[in-house]
């Protein structure tokens, strides 16, 4: 069990290394920029000295990789947001843009931040081009949407650039692992929202509300969490976060295989991820904690 456990954090520490590096597309300027250019509204504001992101932009330019298909397609790849605003947001973005320009301005803005955080040719790029590219391309899709359709997108040239499509396939393929297990183990996105918040430590029904949904909405989600014993007052019961954890843990057995491919070079990959994202981070490309990093807090030891 003990080897179980040490995989299981393993899977944990590479999504939380990859993902300043890989989701800061969703906050860089140079994404702002570009979808203005194409019709959206930019950047609401800052957060933390962090441009956050517009989220008609947003639902468009990620669920892009789908195809120029309906706001519930996106809504359902997505999982965790309400319907309700993210399906008028992907109507009235393909009124703006076709999927392809915007995939092309997600790409070019994502290098462009990279760019000039890191530089053009940072040390370590390379390396993660020869130890990302062929684990990223031999994951099974079944059940992966965001991260099948990156499957179909062009891997850009040079070595920065290539990294980062490499790392953006790993992210999403965790993300699609992450929905199918919350969704077996019957919980509703409201549910999912509420008790991850609570399992990070958070407040409730604050992370949640960047997900969409009402007052009422989450009111009732916490009743019926109450009603099945798995929250008590502002915290999980015993019983609660064994289940949310169970599902993290459903979640590392389905990036089993990441591991297995990447064998003994986890540990090169992990510290150049790393050392990319915090050089994000302290250029304030991504926020200082993310989802992973709270998740991260909470891996088994």
């Amino acid at each position: 069990m003990a080897g179980a456990d040490s995989a299981f954090r393993a899977t944990r520490i590479l999504a939380g290394a990859v993902e300043a590096f890989a989701g800061q597309v969703y906050f860089a300027p140079e994404a702002h920029a570009g979808y203005e250019k194409l019709g959206f509204p930019g950047s609401p504001g800052l957060a933390g000295g962090v441009e956050m992101p517009d989220m008609h932009a947003y639902f468009c330019s990620r669920g892009a990789i789908l195809g120029q298909v309906p706001g519930e397609v996106v809504a359902s790849a997505f999982a965790v947001f309400n319907p309700a605003i993210v399906v008028p947001a992907v109507e009235h973005g393909w009124t703006l843009t076709t999927a392809a320009e915007i995939i092309a301005a997600r790409d070019e803005a994502a290098v462009g931040q990279l760019r000039r955080i890191l530089g053009d040719n940072p040390d370590g790029a390379e390396e993660l081009v020869r130890l990302l590219g062929p684990v990223s391309e031999s994951l099974p899709v079944a059940g992966r949407p965001l991260y099948a359709g990156l499957m179909g997108a062009t891997v850009p040239d040079g070595a920065l650039n290539a990294a980062w499509r490499f790392a953006d396939r790993l992210r999403e393929f965790r993300g699609d692992a992450h929905t199918a297990a919350w969704t077996s183990a019957g919980y509703s996105a409201i549910e999912i929202g509420l008790t991850t918040e609570l399992y990070w430590g958070l407040r409730p029904k604050t992370y949640v509300r960047t997900r969409g949904w009402s007052d009422e909405q989450l009111d009732a989600g916490i009743a019926d969490l109450e009603s099945r014993g798995l929250i008590d007052g502002d915290g999980l019961t015993d019983r609660g976060r064994q289940e949310r954890e169970a599902i993290e843990t459903r979640t590392d057995e389905q990036c089993a295989p990441v591991l297995r491919a990447l064998g003994d070079d986890f540990e090169n990959a992990v510290a150049v991820l790393r050392r990319f994202s915090d050089a994000v981070r302290a250029a304030h490309g991504y926020p200082a904690a993310g989802p992973h990093d709270l998740a991260a807090l909470h891996a088994k030891q």
